[in-house]
């Protein structure tokens, strides 16, 4: 299944959650879009491990397979399944240029690791889901350092997570340490991630 390319706004007012983390999506119509998006339908329990596990996906822009993959992978780490499964989702290249603001969203940090743009420990690195390990270094090319796009990025960017650094004057990060459950998105129910692939 080839990654999701849509609408995102539409896409996060069908899940009921703000993709983007911003909440302006679901600010003027908080309900599912369509000609029946405002009226009341009972979800069944499957539906809602279903729609916990395509938020997760969406949110982090990875495919079925990909994600899939991690969940194993979080399974072999000591520690609660569903939160290890955030961490690594967390860690991956494209999320942590995103969440130190060298981007306005999650698909424009994939393009820019895409195209080359981003360096890890000093060397170029453009596969997104590579995985980045604390205390790694990432830094924007000497080439790309005037790109107009990361400047208006980081005029707008919020406030860096703590498990992350970030020097807007060199353009340097750091990921300092897996993050914390609580200093991740609280709509998010990774449980029930955990319930729909344990079926």
């Amino acid at each position: 299944m080839a990654r999701y390319t849509g609408p995102a706004w539409k896409l996060s007012r069908r899940l009921g959650i703000s993709l983007t983390e911003t909440g302006k999506e679901i600010a003027k119509r908080p309900y599912a879009p369509g000609q029946h998006g405002n009226s009341r339908r009972k979800v069944s329990e499957y539906g809602l491990q279903l729609q916990a596990k395509q938020t997760l996906r969406h949110m982090y822009g990875v495919n079925e397979r990909q994600f899939n993959r991690i969940f194993n992978d979080a399974g072999k780490m000591p520690g609660i399944h569903g939160e290890n499964f955030m961490f690594l989702l967390e860690a991956r290249l494209d999320n942590l240029v995103y969440r130190m603001g060298m981007a306005r969203t999650r698909r424009a940090a994939r393009q820019l690791v895409n195209h080359g743009h981003i360096q890890v420990d000093g060397k170029r690195v453009d596969i997104p889901s590579f995985r980045v390990k604390p205390g790694q270094t990432i830094s924007v090319r000497e080439k790309s350092k005037n790109f107009v796009v990361i400047k208006e990025a980081l005029e707008v960017a919020p406030a860096t997570k703590d498990f992350v650094t970030f020097d807007a004057e060199k353009l340097e990060g750091s990921f300092v340490r897996l993050p914390e459950r609580s200093e991740l998105n609280d709509q998010i129910q990774e449980q029930l991630v955990v319930e729909y692939y344990s079926r």
